[in-house]
């Protein structure tokens, strides 16, 4: 894939609080939708669920929103939406653009940016980008929209793609 500038890995830790759409609890699950779609798996009954799933996204255009929809699992009718979300990537790609200038240099834990929630990205706290073991990581909470309520910590982690365009 000429086009190709790297690949993103979300993992998906877990939803906070979210909407009930079974009779007392549901069975959530997610999909990300960025040029190619990928989901979670389901977890049964819960409004916390936790997830720790790896989806890796290629990522071609930095400038594309990372598109989320939480669905409720059913057996005998059509997955009810939960909420729906989206993100930039572009403050995270721009911090991996000068991960180089910092190998080595930094402890563990290291803030190096941080995004403040406003109406336009989703965010229900502030993000950090952070320095951990050799790698730039963003932490997330992500308020869901078009429902009640619910919220999906997400990180994100880039990966370095041989061959690819590169950042």
């Amino acid at each position: 894939m000429e086009n190709l500038l790297g690949l993103l890995r979300i993992h998906v830790k877990r939803g906070v609080n979210l909407a009930i759409r079974d009779i007392a609890s549901s069975d959530p699950y997610i999909v990300f939708n960025f040029g190619n779609k990928l989901k979670t798996h389901v977890v049964k009954q819960s409004v916390n669920p936790e997830w720790n799933d790896d989806l890796t996204l290629s990522v071609t255009d930095p400038n594309l929103p990372v598109k989320l929809t939480v669905y409720d699992k059913d057996i005998l009718s059509a997955d009810d939406k939960m909420g729906e979300a989206e993100f930039s990537i572009a403050p995270y790609l721009e911090a991996i653009k000068f991960r180089h200038k910092i190998k080595g240099g930094l402890p563990n834990g290291t803030i190096i940016m941080k995004i403040q929630p406003n109406r336009q990205n989703c965010l229900s706290e502030e993000s950090h980008i952070v320095w951990n073991q050799g790698k730039l990581l963003q932490n997330m909470f992500i308020r869901l929209q078009n429902v009640e309520c619910g919220e999906v910590e997400l990180q994100l982690e880039w990966i370095d793609v041989p061959g690819s365009k590169g950042i």
